[in-house]
């Protein structure tokens, strides 16, 4: 399986008020465009802003829903400086800057510098 990479739709509303995006997402999306070798690496999917988040849930349970979210089905083959979450026999990182991390060490690209 490829790695996940669940990003949020742009565009969703929060309550009254005008519609929003996810600047954590954006990262990503950005990463995306400039380095599109990953597009054949990563499985991307966006996901509606409403929860429940399904098609995540269904993967790594209702607990870990937030975006973004990389879910992979083994450990990284090479070392982080950051604990790796496990739910049943999947692995994944729900933090910006773990995220960014995993993608330079695994795909070879530049490091973000947060």
């Amino acid at each position: 399986m490829k790695p996940i990479l669940f990003l949020l739709k742009p565009g969703f509303y929060d309550g009254p008020g005008d519609p929003f995006y996810c600047p954590y997402c954006m990262i990503f999306e950005g990463v995306l465009k400039i380095y599109s070798q990953l597009a054949q690496e990563l499985e991307v999917r966006h996901v509606d802003f409403a929860k429940p988040r399904q098609q995540i849930i269904d993967l790594i349970g209702e607990e870990n829903q937030s975006c973004p979210v990389i879910i992979f089905d083994k450990t990284p083959s090479f070392s982080l400086p950051f604990k790796v979450h496990q739910y049943g026999n999947r692995f994944f990182l729900n933090e910006p800057e773990e995220i960014a991390l995993y993608l330079s060490k695994a795909y070879k690209i530049p490091r973000a510098h947060f």
